[in-house]
């Protein structure tokens, strides 16, 4: 009686097991599908892409990781663009910036140059699911981050 139960209980398990790897192995499968449609054919946007049983809105934010003195102000910086980019192809949100380029020369005949950069969102609704996906180094050095979630068919 003892063996049955075993028996049944590792089947149960055994299956609870392989269908999380399942999962993994999908969104593994479609990062890497991603990052060489991306590599391929580079772009800053909203993307729609479609594997065999599921569409996708794909969010792309690319950063220069030099502006941004932490790893959490990286991140912090590409999720909210993401969103913003997801919630303007949603929502019709409109978004402002303004960069403010300040130069300074020296006496020695040096001069310097400072840039700030100010985001702005004015948004009418609020992109759900927006999960990221990846993140890797492109081939000029900056950081791309993408960005996912799911589109209804």
């Amino acid at each position: 009686m003892k063996q049955r139960f075993l028996l049944i209980l590792l089947l149960m398990c055994g299956g609870i097991l392989a269908y999380s790897q399942s999962y993994n192995q999908e969104r593994t499968a479609l990062a890497n599908f991603l990052v060489r449609m991306y590599e391929n054919a580079p772009f800053d946007g909203v993307k729609a892409v479609e594997d065999y049983d599921n569409a996708y809105l794909m969010s792309v934010v690319k950063l220069d990781k030099e502006k941004y003195k932490t790893e959490s102000a990286l991140n912090r910086v590409a999720t909210v663009k993401a969103m913003s980019q997801a919630s303007r192809f949603f929502n019709g949100s409109s978004i402002t910036d303004d960069m403010i380029i300040r130069t300074t020369k020296s006496a020695d005949g040096t001069s310097g140059t400072e840039i700030t950069e100010n985001i702005r969102e004015h948004s009418v609704g609020y992109v759900k699911q927006l999960e990221h996906l990846t993140n890797f180094l492109s081939k000029d050095g900056q950081q791309v981050f993408i960005f996912i979630t799911p589109l209804t068919k």
